[in-house]
Order: structure tokens, then sequence, then C-alpha cells
């Protein structure tokens, strides 16, 4: 990806806490010569300071058995951004964009499909996600039809060998267009939209980290 230096944002912990609200992720790989793609949940943590991820595909997935070599793309929040909300907009001929916050992570992929570790990915991944949407399944390793259905997936690790976190915010504005910019990103019943104004008003800061 050609990033331009103003867009690129070096801090680890903003990649770590990008990945923490946004665990969704998209795995590419080749095989044949031709891309793959499959889109998965993730856990993220460090150790000794590298990035490591983990998560499963479908057995059945070729993705599950092919390419060792692979780059994933954190999808974070995005907004369209019109150039009618620029106050030179007429001044200085301005076109509308795209803000947008992205991690691209490279590194090599380390499948596993024994038993009991793939119990323990599917415990923590639950652990890690039901909270977030009032729920409470567990998985029990104790039951054997639970047990039986690990059959069905393929796990990974993937460790992270480079790791490029973009935060497009027009940086390359001026103060006034980028608080025009805010104000009309606020108006909208979006998400994603409110989501932009925040990093734009406050800063990549604003990509907090989950409480532990």
């Amino acid at each position: 990806m050609a990033t331009p230096r103003a867009f690129v944002d070096p801090d680890p912990a903003r990649l770590d806490a990008l990945l923490d609200a946004h665990p969704f992720v998209t795995v590419i790989t080749v095989r044949d010569g031709a891309p793959d793609a499959s889109h998965v949940p993730v856990l993220a943590r460090r150790e000794a300071g590298d990035l490591l991820l983990e998560g499963h595909w479908g057995r059945a997935n070729p993705q599950a058995h092919d390419g060792d070599e692979a780059l994933i793309l954190v999808h974070g929040p995005h907004a369209y951004v019109s150039a009618s909300w620029y106050p030179d907009k007429a001044e200085r001929a301005r076109v509308p964009t795209w803000n947008y916050v992205v991690a691209h992570l490279r590194g090599r992929l380390e499948r596993f499909d024994d038993e009991a570790a793939l119990g323990d990915l599917v415990a923590r991944t639950a652990e890690r996600l039901e909270a977030g949407v009032g729920g409470d399944w567990r998985y029990d390793h104790a039951d054997p039809r639970e047990r039986t259905q690990l059959r069905g997936i393929v796990g990974f690790r993937f460790r992270v060998h480079a790791a490029e976190l973009t935060c497009k915010l027009s940086q390359n504005h001026p103060e006034a267009n980028r608080a025009a910019v805010v104000n009309a990103l606020e108006a909208r019943a979006d998400d994603d939209a409110h989501a932009i104004a925040a990093l734009m008003r406050d800063g990549p800061s604003a990509l907090h980290p989950r409480e532990p």
C-alpha cells in the first residue's frame, strides 16, 4: 500500500487498540498463483513485543491448508468526505475523499488442529467476544458434542513481521477544513462517521484500548 508519510502512525499501542476494537479481519494468501481471502475474527496479543494473532477457518476452506505467507487487513472506521464541506472548496478546487483507519500486517501462518489447542482457542475467543454482546456462552471441553465440532475447524497463529497502521484523517488540510469535516460527520446518523470525527478531533489517541 502506498501511504503518504503524513498518514502513517508508528505507535504499536494504537495498532493494538485498533485490533481490539475491530477483531474481524481479512486474511489474504496466494494459492496456485491466485489470491485467496477469508474473513475471520482474531485474538491479538504481544509476545516479547512481537504481535501475534490467533484465529481459525472452517476445515473445508482451502485457505486452511495452503499458503504460509499472508497479508492481514484490519478494517477500522471509515467515512466519505464531501468536498462541499470545505470552506476553501472553490478557492482550492477541492475534490471529495475518504477518511479511514486501516492496518496491513504481513507475516507467516502456523496452522494447528489438535483438539486441546483448538478447544483453548474457541474458549478464549468466546470469552473475549461474548461480553461485548451481552452473551454468556462458554465452550465446554467436557461436553463430547462440543469437542466433536472442533473437527470442523483448523486454527492458525500469525506472527507479524511487518505492520503499517494508516490513519487518514485530513491531516493534509488546513484547520478550518478539518473542523468543518468534523462538524459534518458528527451531524450524520452513522457510527463510522462519528468514530472518524472523534479521531479527527482528538487524534489517533481516540483509539482507546479495551480495559482489561
